[in-house]
């Protein structure tokens, strides 16, 4: 077993999958991190919204 992952690893091959596995989770880093600060600043809005309702007297 350890030494096939050595083999994979000198391969050529190899070099290419990780490097496409480091961009992958940059991407997948990026992409979370915007969904997250896209979805507080959102929800952060919305709770705007409901508290200026509460104080016209509209809502629960």
């Amino acid at each position: 077993m350890f030494r096939k992952l050595l083999t994979f690893l000198r391969e050529d091959e190899a070099a290419t999958a990780v490097e496409y596995a480091v961009m992958l989770g940059l991407i997948l880093l990026a992409a979370f991190g915007g969904i997250t600060a896209l979805g507080l600043q959102n929800g952060s809005s919305w709770n705007n919204i409901d508290s200026e309702l509460q104080a016209a007297g509209f809502g629960s």
